[in-house]
């Protein structure tokens, strides 16, 4: 699919006058990392990555049509109606309840994005209200959940103009769309593996929007535990944002690109084949090069804190001693991310109540398992 597969050219907004829809929309854990993009939210390279369940954000989109827009207020047509009033998108967000004005410009700048897929978004004045089972940008991509569950949200809209819409043509628009917010945020719409990216050896994938893994997942892989360790709740000090615009002219950067395509190659094979000592291997590393591009990029900067050094290095003394398939990974921030087979679940737990905890904010973490996507909630 190109992006003009995309666009909405017919519809009719005569029967619809105001309204509201909730999405419930997972975060996600990437295990081969994008870092790098090009315009429009095009990666320099595939990523994959696993669905979360526990980590969402609930978001839920009022929409009212503009007086300008409503039929008994104008003479003529719908139609001639949209091409007399030019109108910009206006909204209103709210977060935790709060009035969020600072989150506005990112809104905005989404919205105009993907005004010309969805073009009667300027026809409706819009309230967002959105709330995490997370902390807000501590690293656990809270710009893929939202942004994700704000374009199902458009896209539940879009359904009520073209009822007859596909639930296939549903989530690849929603996913496209999301990815114009956030880029991660294309692989929040399903589960429980995403890949996005164009990449020769996953079938049916594409830059534009993330897609199911095509091949049968290894038993091994079923369930599969996160435990989510809060080093540090705050928030970032560089953001995602800044830290893929630093790639640009990074040293590296080819060279990273070229390992993250090639390890998609080689996790491919290990969730069908079941390789846990293989997986661990690529997904730490993976988590270790994220990080090494921020510290090599000009100007560098460091986003892990010295617990989440203590945290990896537990991890590595227990899985030497005990044999266990616990690994860790690590997102943009300095929580993180302890990966490890259902089976284990009660002796990793232990270990992490023991060992891990004291070197959370508070004794904060989150236990999570590998999710099957968003879905939507009935007001």
């Amino acid at each position: 699919m190109t992006e003009t597969d995309f666009i909405l050219k017919d519809f009719s907004i005569e029967n619809i006058n105001n309204g509201s829809f909730t999405w419930k929309t997972p975060s996600n854990i990437a295990l081969v990392k994008y870092w790098g993009k090009q315009e429009p939210q095009i990666p320099e390279n595939a990523s994959i990555s696993f669905t979360l369940d526990a980590c969402f954000t609930l978001t839920t989109l009022e929409y009212k049509l503009k007086k300008e827009r409503q039929p008994e207020l104008v003479s003529g047509s719908v139609v001639e109606m949209l091409k007399q009033v030019p109108l910009d998108t206006s909204f209103e967000i709210y977060f935790e309840g709060e009035k969020k004005k600072d989150f506005k410009p990112k809104i905005a700048t989404f919205f105009k994005r993907i005004e010309q897929y969805v073009p009667f978004l300027k026809d409706f004045e819009f309230v967002i209200k959105s709330q995490n089972s997370f902390p807000h940008s501590s690293g656990i991509a809270s710009s893929a959940s939202g942004m994700g569950a704000l374009a199902l949200c458009v896209m539940s809209l879009e359904k009520e103009l073209n009822p007859a819409m596909s639930n296939e043509y549903f989530n690849k628009k929603a996913s496209f769309l999301a990815r114009l917010g956030s880029g991660s945020a294309c692989r929040s719409i399903e589960g429980p593996l995403i890949v996005w990216g164009n990449h020769q050896e996953i079938e049916g994938s594409s830059d534009l929007f993330g897609v199911k893994f095509p091949y049968k997942i290894h038993d091994n892989f079923k369930n599969y535990q996160d435990a989510i360790l809060l080093v540090d709740e705050g928030e970032k000090q560089v953001s995602s944002t800044v830290g893929h615009q630093l790639m640009y002219n990074h040293p590296f950067a080819k060279k990273r690109f070229q390992q993250a395509n090639e390890n998609i190659s080689k996790i491919s094979k290990v969730l069908q084949s079941g390789d846990l000592s293989a997986f661990i291997a690529i997904v730490e590393s993976e988590a270790l090069s994220l990080h090494a591009m921020m510290m090599t990029s000009n100007p560098y900067f460091i986003l892990m804190k010295p617990n989440t050094l203590k945290i990896i290095n537990e991890i590595w003394d227990f899985r030497a001693h005990t044999n266990s398939d616990i690994c860790f990974t690590l997102d943009a921030g300095a929580n993180v991310h302890v990966l490890f087979p259902e089976m284990e679940k009660k002796t990793v737990n232990n270990f992490i109540k023991s060992n891990l905890m004291q070197y959370c904010q508070e004794n904060h973490y989150i236990c999570d398992i590998i999710g099957e996507g968003a879905t939507s909630i009935f007001n």
